[in-house]
């Protein structure tokens, strides 16, 4: 394309110069020969023009395509780096949080552990001690989730009764049986806290 505008470029200046310079201007063929020359060299100017314009048009699209697409890639990436640091982000909450949570329950465990080691240190040799050592294992889960209501902020008799044995308050044998359970551990529950 550029090539056939360079071409018509020359052609013009050719045929606009040369019968002007070549031709004589008293001969009536000779002025023939330079009008017809004359238009062509408009003609093929003209020609050039419009490639020449065409061309220039072409370049602002192909401009404007690879600023669109420059553009698009740089989007592109930003969004992208934008999303992995959100996951990141999201990545090291969650184990922020994870370590939180495992913290929070070794303390609850140390706890725990410390509260049963009180209990089953106690022997019925002391004067104001009860005898722990002939609580069962269930009786001694059951001082354990006591215990640990008790540390949740959870006080009440029927609320304990609800989280520890599953029982609401009401008129029931398996209520009656929980609260009977509940009184009888009760004593040791306060020895417990009031040796920790």
């Amino acid at each position: 394309m550029q090539l056939k505008m360079w071409v018509l470029s020359g052609a013009a200046l050719i045929l606009w110069l040369a019968p002007l310079a070549g031709l004589d201007k008293s001969i009536r063929f000779h002025k023939w020969t330079q009008g017809l020359s004359l238009c062509a060299a408009i003609g093929c100017a003209i020609g050039a023009g419009n490639i020449a314009r065409e061309l220039s048009e072409q370049g602002e699209i192909e401009e404007i395509k690879t600023r669109a697409i420059t553009a698009d890639v740089v989007d592109e990436i930003a969004t992208s780096a934008y999303i992995s640091q959100q996951q990141r982000q999201q990545e090291a909450e969650q184990i922020l949080a994870t370590d939180e949570r495992i913290d929070e329950q070794e303390a609850e465990l140390n706890s725990i552990k410390e509260s049963l080691e009180l209990l089953l240190n106690q022997t019925s040799s002391d004067s104001g001690s009860l005898a722990v050592v002939n609580l069962s294992t269930r009786q001694r889960e059951q001082i354990e989730l006591i215990l640990q209501c008790h540390a949740k902020g959870i006080r009440g008799k029927n609320k304990i009764l609800k989280e520890v044995w599953g029982v609401s308050a009401g008129s029931s044998q398996a209520y009656r049986n929980a609260k009977a359970e509940y009184e009888y551990l009760m004593p040791f529950i306060k020895e417990e806290e009031e040796g920790g």
